[in-house]
Parts: structure tokens; C-alpha cells; sequence
């Protein structure tokens, strides 16, 4: 663990962290230059984050390099409909001596890739997400904490509903980033093409330790941060909110809107996503770039903007646009 004589040191380190960060994760991971600084800011800023994209986008690797580069432990979970949830919380076993021994389940790690996570039934995602909401698990009546840092990255295929059980709402509102992954382009398919079909498996280098990435977490939430920044967060989550507090874009377009957690999300991003950029103080800039992924799953669409062909994140962008 590195020491410091005062924040702006560990801003810098953090800032200068997160560029070898990149550099190391781009040694195994070509593009997705968004989906990584998305993903980072969630572990900086203590968050959860939901990748969804189609398969082959590499987001079990992206997840586990990340680990890597981290030095963090990391547990994969495949969910399927007959996945239980003592199969990722653990469960109690009795011994040749008939006592009662407690067996963690891969829930115990630093991160958790929560692969598919709308194929298995309600109860099972429960138990997950209770575990990231409360970072522990109770069995028997026993309270257990899981290691720190802890984070779930979950994954969703958008285009395949036959067997799913799409997370509701008020569950996918414990997510701190929805992070969605796009094909990658010519380029970056030729270049990924040629270096996975080659006999070469290059190594990620470790960059922060699990003290580090703690250090920092509580360096984030002591940014300090102008009133007007906070007041422009808080509004753009009112103004997606049918009704008295809502704009005209989301009492046309929106059946529901984000609540008090999303300005929690979008000022502490915005702290986050200064310090990667070198400033000691966020500004409305911040702040709107993390808004397409802190409110894309906290806002559900009526049927007129679903009829005229609105986009989530082009009525995002409508209401960042709106904010006074």
C-alpha cells in the first residue's frame, strides 16, 4: 500500500494508476476504451455494473483481465434456470464427526462475474443481489462477510428472451452502470483476430493491490464538489420522472423514472471520472458523461415512445440537453 502526504498525492497516483491500468488491460483487450473506464470508475466509486452486449464481445475476459491487472480474486458463475442460490452463497454440510461446516460459494471472492445472470429464476438472482447490496450472506441464522473490495460484474444477452427471466426494475436499480458493449470495428476486428488465432498469450501486469483500490474508494467520496455540479445531477434525475417533476420529454416518453440512487450514482461517477482525468473537482462535464450509464436502466419507456422508435439513450441525451 502506497502512502500519502495529502489527497492531491493520491489523486495523482490514481490518475497516473488508471493510465497503466489501460495500457495493461490493452495488452489482451483491443477497443472497448468506454466499457473499460466505465468499469473501472464503478470498482473506484464501490459499484456494481451490469455489461450487456451479445455474446463473443469478450466480456468474461474483459472482466477476468481487469481481475488480473487488479491483483483481485476473481470467481466466474454461470447462471442456469436450475442454478440455486446455495449454489453461489454457499451452504452448511455436516462432517464424519456430525458437525456443521459452512462451504463458501464463489460469491466469496473480490470480483464476481455473474455470467448470464437473466437465465436463472427470480430466487436464485436474489441471492445475489442481496449479497451486493448487504456485502455479506446469512446461512442458518450465521452472518457472513464477504472479502473487500467486492463487486459484481453481471452480463445480459439483449437479444436473447426464449428461457430468460429479465431482472425487475428495483433489482436492476442496485446496479451502479449499465454498460453496454458494441461490435468493435474493422480495424479492431483485425487486429483482435490476428492476435487471438497466433501461439502468443500475452500476461497482464499487476497495477493496485486490494488496499489500493480500498484507499482510493474512500478517496473518491472525500472529492470535494461544487454545489451547482450536484444541483445539475439531482435535476436531470427529477427530469426524468413523469408526473410534477418530469420534463415534457419524459412525460411523453417515459412510463417511470430514476430515483434518489441515480444522483447518488451521477455525483459519484462524476467525482470518479474527474480523478481519472487529472482534476481535483468534478464539473457538469463529468457528470454528463456518466449519465448514459448510470440512468439507461433506471428509465422504462411507454408504448408511444417504444411506437415512434425512441431510444433509451436518445431520450437520455434529450434530457441531459434539457437540464437548466
Amino acid at each position: 500500500m502506497q502512502k500519502f502526504s495529502n489527497d492531491v498525492e493520491a489523486a495523482n497516483a490514481l490518475a497516473d494508476s488508471y493510465n497503466k491500468l489501460k495500457k495493461e488491460i490493452a495488452r489482451v483487450i483491443i477497443g472497448q476504451d468506454e466499457v473499460v473506464r466505465l468499469v473501472l470508475t464503478g470498482i473506484f466509486c464501490q459499484g456494481h455494473s451490469l455489461l450487456v452486449g451479445v455474446p463473443g464481445l469478450a466480456k468474461t475476459l474483459l472482466v477476468q483481465t481487469i481481475a488480473n491487472a487488479l491483483d483481485l480474486n476473481f470467481k466466474r458463475i454461470q447462471f442456469t434456470p436450475d442454478l440455486m442460490p446455495s449454489d453461489i452463497v454457499g451452504a452448511e454440510t455436516m462432517d464424519k464427526e456430525r458437525n456443521f461446516n459452512f462451504v463458501k460459494g464463489p460469491v466469496f471472492a473480490n470480483i464476481v462475474l455473474a455470467d448470464e445472470i437473466n437465465r436463472t429464476p427470480p430466487k436464485t438472482q436474489a441471492a445475489l443481489l442481496e449479497s451486493m447490496q448487504e456485502y455479506a450472506v446469512t446461512i442458518a441464522g450465521n452472518r457472513y462477510e464477504l472479502p473487500r473490495p467486492f463487486f459484481v460484474l453481471a452480463t445480459q444477452n439483449p437479444i436473447e428472451q426464449e428461457g430468460t427471466y429479465p431482472l425487475p426494475e428495483a433489482q436492476l436499480d442496485r446496479f451502479m452502470f449499465n454498460i453496454f458493449l458494441d461490435y468493435p470495428t474493422y480495424q479492431q476486428e483485425l487486429d483482435i483476430v490476428k492476435m487471438t488465432t497466433a501461439d502468443n498469450i500475452p500476461s497482464v501486469g499487476k497495477v493496485l493491490s486490494a488496499e489500493d483500490i480500498q484507499y482510493f474508494q474512500h478517496l473518491v467520496r472525500r472529492v470535494p464538489i461544487a454545489d451547482n455540479v450536484v444541483e445539475f445531477a439531482v435535476k436531470l434525475s427529477h427530469l426524468t420522472r413523469p408526473g410534477r417533476n418530469g420534463s415534457a420529454i419524459a412525460n411523453d416518453y417515459l412510463e417511470w423514472g430514476a430515483g434518489p440512487r441515480a444522483s447518488q450514482f451521477l455525483v459519484l461517477g462524476a467525482k470518479c471520472n474527474a480523478l481519472l482525468n487529472g482534476k481535483y473537482s468534478p464539473d457538469i462535464e463529468d457528470v454528463q458523461t456518466v449519465a448514459g450509464a448510470v440512468l439507461r436502466h433506471r428509465i422504462v419507456r411507454n408504448f408511444k415512445a417504444e411506437a415512434e422508435g425512441m431510444t433509451v439513450d436518445g431520450i437520455i441525451e434529450k434530457l441531459v440537453a434539457g437540464v437548466k
